[in-house]
């Protein structure tokens, strides 16, 4: 076995570290840190949008799509379906992922809140009911 392929066996080795060195978020952490997004946003069977759109079921959602909430044409012609990449880097920096977004937030710089804040939102259906977490 030559030196490439000893390396190579060495990082598929590797491999499953890396991508469990993610942090895993607390739902109950991202509850707490979601009080600071709730005067634009809601979630829960009650959720309705307001100055911002609701929250409920976005893990799979195409951004841009509640009929209740009018978005910025950005927001509705970016084609992003939210996943946790997708969402992470937006509550990192929003105007970086969607340019002309209405959002108005400086975004989260802290991995670890923002881990938290996708693990509580995850737990929310369309409808706002709760979705067994995985």
């Amino acid at each position: 076995m030559n030196i490439a392929n000893r390396l190579l066996l060495a990082a598929l080795c590797l491999l499953p570290t890396l991508v469990c060195a993610a942090p895993a978020g607390d739902a109950e952490a991202g509850r707490r840190a979601f009080q600071a997004c709730a005067s634009c946003h809601a979630v829960g069977p009650r959720a309705h949008s307001g100055f911002g759109p609701q929250l409920n079921g976005l893990i799979g959602r195409r951004a841009g799509s509640l009929k209740d909430y009018r978005y910025s044409e950005a927001m509705t012609r970016s084609g992003i379906v939210w996943d946790e990449r997708t969402l992470a880097a937006f509550i990192k920096g929003p105007s970086d992922v969607v340019p002309g977004t209405r959002m108005r937030f400086w975004g989260i710089g802290d991995e670890r809140r923002i881990a938290d804040l996708i693990a509580y939102l995850r737990g929310f259906s369309l409808e706002g009911g709760a979705v067994e977490r995985k």
